[in-house]
């Protein structure tokens, strides 16, 4: 796109365009937070078991992220409107089953069905936005998704706190169907059908298989590890068979004629980078929101609503921090803004694991969250803007699944070792005959410490990520002739 070319986000269609995506986004995002506060309803009205009920919330994470590649690769090849307008469909009729459902297993199916259809409806609709809006257009609609993403978790358990207290947790999954409908029509009215014909030898099935199993069997093995035991040969056995299934996917992607996940993309400078800063980071941030929730509700007392109403400033702080991030990004480019954003971000949860038994929510919670919320907003928008730098049309489904599969994995991920390691503490306190309320609090202190640790460890890896300043496709600093970061692993662990 030239510099004389009009700007697609100057006319109302632009606008409007940008509206519907940002809606998409939102819609997918807020329903892995929007069941936190509603679980303990879940749990008295279905009789769910405290080990099923972890599903609840993390069956959508696993789906969601294990289905992103396959969903971001079938948009490049079939066409994004075509694969929105699925996802979509998918993801409102399990909604209805879980919002209707009568047992803990119906329940999770529909959960499960859900990622399904996120997983088809984010990268495609993230794509779409690349694609559609270009040079300082591309920098502010991302800017907007960067800051609906940061907020929509907080929105999340806003919403799920004054729908439990309201009409009851059903709504938290029967709100989403009359938004679907409303999505569908915005998508045949401004959306151009870019229907694509690709034959079915053309999709990575071995691959979709492999990494959402063996993702899967992870988080699986993570969840039932600390009443196992973490040396048993049950833990053990199934965290070797889930990396043994790993890298058999990736051996099959490198094998495959037309692979899920075309490993070439990774010579993109710095986009490995801004997807394991988005994994790292996640694991910290999806767990500030669960932890915090469980503290004002068990040990402050707060209700749902005012759980969910707890979380208004960081909300606002974030759409904040998102606008002012997409207005440096030409300026300073994104590597700097990441860095910043993610220090800034540990520092509010370091303030927050401080919380004492006895807390006030101007004193103690306040600070914290208004400090997070700015990392938030900064990260949200300048890992988003990196990880999509540089990527051709063709890829740009790919790129925006793994951005996605990297925010969706590492919150299940992280969920997973701090739920051990807060376990653990509480575990520890109230043996040693601390009572319950403390004991909790002790749990929730060494979790969200840990999350602090994560984020600012994601600084690091964020020092090879590109530092793109957005105004030209592919534009990157000098040093662009670098070969690509390497890819470290991944920390795994539990979900509770």
């Amino acid at each position: 796109m030239t510099a004389t070319a009009p700007s697609f986000l100057g006319t109302a269609r632009g606008r409007l365009t940008l509206t519907l995506l940002c809606a998409i986004a939102f819609l997918d995002f807020i329903d892995a937070s929007i069941v936190n506060v509603a679980l303990p309803a879940m749990r008295a009205d279905l009789h769910f078991s405290m080990q099923d009920l972890q599903w609840v919330p993390s069956g959508y994470l696993l789906t969601y992220g294990g289905f992103m590649l396959l969903g971001g690769r079938a948009a490049d090849l079939l066409g994004r409107r075509r694969v929105v307008v699925a996802g979509t469909v998918l993801f409102g009729a399990s909604s209805v089953v879980g919002g209707l459902a009568g047992s803990p297993g119906l329940l999770i199916a529909a959960r499960l069905a859900q990622g399904v259809g996120a997983a088809l409806m984010l990268p495609a609709t993230l794509s779409i936005l690349t694609t559609a809006f270009q040079g300082p257009d591309r920098a502010k609609a991302l800017g907007v998704w960067g800051g609906v993403g940061g907020g929509a978790s907080a929105a999340g358990v806003l919403l799920g706190g004054l729908l439990t207290d309201g009409p009851g947790w059903r709504w938290v999954m029967l709100v989403n169907p009359p938004v679907c409908v409303l999505v569908l029509v915005g998508v045949y009215l401004l959306v151009d059908d870019d229907r694509r014909t690709a034959r079915l030898a053309h999709f990575d099935l071995p691959g979709a298989i492999l990494a959402t199993g063996g993702m899967l069997l992870l988080v699986f093995t993570l969840i039932k590890a600390p009443d196992a035991g973490w040396d048993t040969a049950r833990t053990i056995g199934g965290l070797a068979g889930a990396f043994a299934v790993l890298a058999v996917f990736l051996l099959n992607e490198r094998r495959a004629r037309h692979p899920l996940l075309p490993l070439s993309i990774f010579r993109i400078r710095g986009l490995a980078a801004a997807d394991v800063t988005q994994l790292i980071a996640m694991a910290g941030f999806l767990a500030m929101f669960f932890f915090l929730s469980l503290y004002m509700e068990n040990v402050l007392g707060y209700s749902p609503l005012q759980t969910g109403a707890a979380y208004l400033p960081l909300c606002a702080g974030v759409g904040i921090a998102a606008g002012v991030t997409a207005q440096l990004i030409p300026r300073t480019g994104t590597r700097p803004l990441i860095i910043a954003g993610l220090l800034i971000a540990a520092a509010g949860l370091y303030l927050l694991s401080r919380v004492p038994v006895d807390g006030t929510y101007l004193a103690d919670l306040l600070p914290g969250l208004l400090v997070a919320s700015a990392g938030l907003g900064l990260v949200f928008v300048a890992v988003t803007t990196a990880a999509n730098a540089g990527v051709p049309v063709e890829q740009a489904g790919l790129a925006a699944s793994l951005i996605n599969a990297s925010q969706q994995l590492g919150g299940a991920v992280g969920l997973a070792v701090f739920s051990a390691l807060a376990a653990a503490r509480t575990t520890d306190l109230a043996a040693g005959g601390r009572p319950v309320p403390e004991a909790l609090t002790g749990g929730f202190h060494r979790a969200l410490l840990g999350a602090a640790v994560f984020v600012a460890a994601a600084a690091v890896v964020a020092l090879r990520a590109a530092n793109t300043r957005g105004e030209h496709e592919g534009e990157h600093e000098e040093d662009a002739s670098e070969p690509p970061a390497a890819v470290p692993a991944a920390e795994p662990l539990r979900f509770s």
